[in-house]
């Protein structure tokens, strides 16, 4: 999993019928103490500035539970 703060938002006027309705969010983490970000799917309904987890790989497919191509997915709000 993957600790970071959401930054953005994506909008996407087109897209994969089996992702029509996700929302997508840029989170931005840290990586051998270099920033990197990454666009993920949201599954949890976070916000800009909100720390989330996220999951990436094959555990991204699982928890999207459907067929969509996903490198990313937003599984968590952190308190």
């Amino acid at each position: 999993m993957i600790r970071g703060r959401i930054t953005g938002s994506v909008v996407s006027t087109r897209k994969l019928i089996n992702l029509v309705g996700s929302k997508f969010m840029e989170v931005e983490y840290l990586r051998g103490g270099v920033s990197e970000s990454l666009i993920a799917v949201d599954l949890v309904g976070a916000g800009i500035g909100e720390e989330v987890l996220v999951v990436t790989g094959s555990s991204s497919l699982r928890a999207l539970e459907k067929d969509a191509p996903a490198d990313a997915v937003i599984v968590g709000i952190i308190d």
